[in-house]
């Protein structure tokens, strides 16, 4: 057995492969074939990059599924920002794919998506730049050998990108730490007299929910030396239907969920339930509505849909019906009991009752939510 076999056996056997695992085939058959120029330290061109995020067919054949449903042009000007010294910054309303897209453009880059500092009300300054190993800082005192780099650090070295997700959860305090490693490409250790360098290749990808503005706005100093690039909800339901339908099939596959016939129409009725309870108005747009507390975003669809398969394959009778989605309908809408609770029941009462072709759904929903 090859090293290839034996990556790719390790790689099926793992509930959720990094990007640069699941997708390594693909990876490497656009890197033999992206004859054009790389910016250092890149694994692919940014041509190649874009056709790795958005799909393809190349030259011998292979094809490439697309990772992100979306305008091009906004792939295009996130790739050349990296090529650039100016830092990436993924913004958008829960659920837009902003952590998908920035794994997928890390592992398309530098083939490693795991430089990751995850954002939250306690992320220190630590996590940001580097830490200590207290039981050698004890025996030795400060030396490299007690140093304990941070992601990003280990990215500046290696010539990599450094994802940071969810921005605006880290302390302001803590986000100003990453001003000099943008604007100079230099991390000081002052307890040691010294410094890391960024490599060329080197950049960050941070990714920002709009919903937290306020938080911990970012200061316009850090802001500067980002690039903002807005990642938009689906623009249509067909796209939406599309995006939920593939995402849905690899979960499936990934999980190893029992099979279940395709279910198109259960998929485009969640996705219109979601869809009109997001913009307060329905398909037709001769009825307004209330919009719930939830985000109900494309990633909640996934979710939902999902969950009516296992619920079908492993308590149904193998067929996704209304009464497999029903529970997680009510679950993503309904997340304050009260609020969401009315704007739910005018829902059902004024818009899925009075469709026909809805029925089923109607009752099943009345059912659980009774």
């Amino acid at each position: 057995m090859t090293t290839t076999d034996t990556t790719d056996s390790a790689s099926n056997s793992l509930l959720r492969p990094h990007a640069e695992q699941a997708f390594a085939d693909e990876l490497r058959a656009l890197a033999a074939a992206d004859d054009r120029p790389r910016p250092p330290s890149w694994r692919l061109s940014p041509w190649g990059v874009v056709t790795y995020l958005l799909g393809g067919t190349l030259s011998d054949g292979t094809v490439v599924s697309p990772k992100y449903v979306g305008p091009r042009r906004l792939m295009e000007v996130a790739v050349a920002t990296l090529a650039t010294d100016r830092a990436l910054l993924l913004l958008g309303v829960p659920g837009t794919a902003k952590t998908w897209v920035s794994e997928h453009l890390s592992a398309a880059v530098c083939g490693e998506s795991t430089l990751l500092v995850q954002g939250t009300s306690g992320t220190a300054e630590e996590a940001i730049r580097y830490g200590w190993n207290y039981a050698r800082l004890l025996a030795e005192g400060p030396s490299e050998g007690a140093l304990v780099p941070s992601p990003v650090m280990t990215a500046m070295r290696l010539g990599s990108i450094a994802r940071v997700e969810e921005l605006t959860r880290i302390p302001s305090d803590v986000q100003d730490a990453l001003i000099t490693v943008l604007s100079e490409k230099t991390l000081p250790v002052p307890e040691l007299g010294i410094e890391v360098q960024a490599t060329k290749g080197f950049n960050v990808i941070a990714t920002a929910n709009d919903r937290d503005r306020g938080v911990n706005e970012l200061s316009s100093a850090l802001r500067r030396r980002f690039n903002t690039v807005v990642l938009p909800l689906p623009a249509d339901e067909d796209e939406e239907v599309a995006i939920v339908t593939r995402r849905v099939e690899q979960l499936g596959a990934a999980l190893e969920l029992p099979a279940v016939p395709a279910a198109a129409e259960e998929v485009r009725r969640v996705v219109r339930v979601f869809r009109e309870l997001r913009s307060g108005i329905t398909a037709d747009g001769r009825t307004k509505l209330k919009s719930p507390s939830g985000t109900l975003s494309t990633a909640e669809a996934i979710s939902v849909i999902t969950n009516g398969l296992a619920l079908s394959a492993h308590f149904g009778d193998g067929v996704l019906r209304a009464a497999d989605m029903a529970g997680a309908v009510l679950g993503a809408v309904v997340k304050d009991p009260v609020a969401d609770g009315v704007v739910w029941t005018e829902y059902l009462e004024a818009v899925v009752r009075e469709r026909e072709d809805w029925a089923d759904f109607y009752r099943a929903c009345r059912e659980v939510h009774a």
